[in-house]
Order: C-alpha cells, then structure tokens, then sequence
C-alpha cells in the first residue's frame, strides 16, 4: 500500500470533473462524440481510484456503459465518480455524467458507467489498497452491487478465454 492507511471512507476519494462541449467534441449533428466521453469518464475515475490508492492506477475494464441522453454543444458537462468497493488490488468506481442546465438550475442524467482500475508501483506490478468504508445507505448497496459485478465480470472473462482457446492459433476478428 502506498502509505500506512488501512481503509478509507468513499467520500475521501469522490472525483468531480467538468467540461463545456465545444464543436471539435461534437459530431456532425451537434452531439459529443461517445468516445470523448468515455474518455472524460475513464480521467474522472481515475482521480477517485487514484485517490482511494494513493498510488498510480490503471484502467483494466470499462463495462456497463450506458448512454442515456445526448450530450449537445454548448453543454455543461459535469462528471462524478467514486470507488464503490475496494479489493485487493483493484477498485470499483461508479461514474455518472450530467448536463447542467444552469438557468434552471437543474441537472440531466446522461450517462453512467462502471470501470474497474488496479493501483500499480513504478514497475507496473499490482499493489494493495486500502479497504473501502461504506457509511450511507446508497454506498452500502453500491459497495454490494459491486461484489455482484466482480462475480458477474469473472465468469465472462472464464467464458472469453475459454472461447479463445478453442479457436486456437491464428483466430482473426
């Protein structure tokens, strides 16, 4: 572990990012592309996962990416992620990204996603994090739901390296 800190609570490692959406984000119809915001939910997770380490980490998967609304220019993104669950070396963090509408004060879910990221030495090989603390009632049932995800996630990753296998060398996409 990067320092002596055994756990820590979810509020320590909350990330928010924000960002204006500017035509070079957008495609042709005016709607940030999906790719950029992958990318600004992969940074904004990053700090959270970073945060709760204490240590460099690096993105091992992003899955359960749901787009819900479009993204147009002109829009005020804002991106909040924290570390749902903590394992040995890798942490759960949940993302949501909004579009605030700052006239009427109110904010549009338009995306969420889950990303899985593991805290890594100067070598590149695994360290250990701290245990993550749930204190609400909404991170306690987040912190279950991703123990349910991991379980979920192992048996695919069994299934795609299973499937791997049988098709031997050579196998092209």
């Amino acid at each position: 572990m990067s320092d002596t800190v055994l756990e820590r609570t979810v509020e320590e490692s909350q990330s928010e990012r924000s960002e204006i959406i500017f035509p070079g984000d957008a495609n042709a119809l005016g709607n940030l592309f999906g790719g950029r915001l992958m990318q600004y939910i992969d940074l904004v997770g990053a700090m959270a996962a970073s945060r709760h380490a204490r240590a460099i980490t690096v993105t091992a998967s992003m899955d359960h990416l749901d787009f819900v609304a479009p993204v147009r220019v002109g829009d005020l993104l804002i991106l909040k992620a924290s570390v749902n669950r903590a394992f040995k070396t890798s942490m759960e963090v949940g993302v949501r990204a909004m579009v605030e509408d700052v006239r009427a004060q109110r904010l549009r879910h338009v995306s969420s996603a889950y990303l899985t990221y593991v805290a890594v030495d100067m070598d590149g090989k695994g360290i250990l994090v701290p245990k993550l603390v749930p204190e609400t009632e909404h991170q306690k049932r987040r912190y279950e739901d991703a123990g349910r995800r991991r379980e979920m996630r192992a048996g695919e990753t069994m299934r795609k390296k299973e499937m791997r296998m049988s098709l031997g060398e050579g196998w092209h996409c």
